[in-house]
């Protein structure tokens, strides 16, 4: 560290967004630094510039990663005398979204796709489950226990079955419409979380054999 210099903190996320192909560092990086005229200046500072498609309406989203040392490279050309402690990502991605906003009319589509999907695969699931496990049989002999008959039709175990099988997804899932049950993330978030993790390491470890991630030279 230099004497009198001065120390610029500096954060970026795994995976950056971007509407505006021209990105500057205020729009990847959070910076932090005693002196707010190099944040003020920094933030203005051009990182890069995305290909801009001849027509507007098939403009296609893009991603880059890069190197956290391109950046500290592109920071010294206007402070060489700042010393820079990254308390972010080493490498990260940046994605350009021209577009972020799809027609309401394509994602209700989309929506209701999945739903009955998801429904009927769920549905058929569970039946060949409970087929495979001989359910209705395990009923009738547990019902013939108890009340010393055979069951005729549908009894309170079905019921009951069915029942517990709704709250059982409910609960399990944390999820009931638009509201949670508790405030701890859902098993789905979760399992969300990690496969864009396991998509942006990939990313970053392919762009990086390939040549492809803007790093120093």
């Amino acid at each position: 560290m230099g004497v009198g210099s001065e120390i610029l903190y500096l954060k970026i996320e795994t995976n950056t967004i971007v509407t505006d192909r021209h990105v500057k560092l205020s729009d990847i990086a959070k910076m932090e630094c005693a002196d707010s005229a190099i944040v003020r200046q920094l933030k203005q500072k051009k990182v890069y510039t995305f290909q801009d498609a001849i027509d507007v309406k098939k403009q296609k989203n893009q991603m880059q990663v890069f190197s956290v040392l391109k950046i500290i490279e592109l920071i010294h050309e206007e402070y060489p005398n700042v010393d820079i402690s990254n308390e972010g990502e080493s490498d990260f991605i940046v994605e350009y979204i021209p577009n972020p906003r799809k027609p309401k009319l394509l994602n209700a589509i989309k929506t209701a796709v999945l739903c009955v999907i998801i429904f009927f695969g769920s549905a058929f699931t569970i039946m060949a489950f409970n087929n495979d496990i001989g359910v209705t049989e395990v009923f009738s002999k547990f019902y013939f226990q108890v009340m010393g008959t055979a069951p005729e039709g549908v009894t309170e175990l079905e019921i009951c079955y069915c029942i517990g099988l709704g709250l059982g997804i409910l609960i399990f899932f944390n999820h009931v419409g638009k509201k949670k049950i508790t405030h701890d993330p859902t098993p789905i978030q979760v399992e969300m979380r990690k496969y864009e993790t396991d998509i942006d390491t990939t990313f970053i470890d392919n762009a990086g054999r390939k040549g492809h991630s803007i790093d120093v030279n």
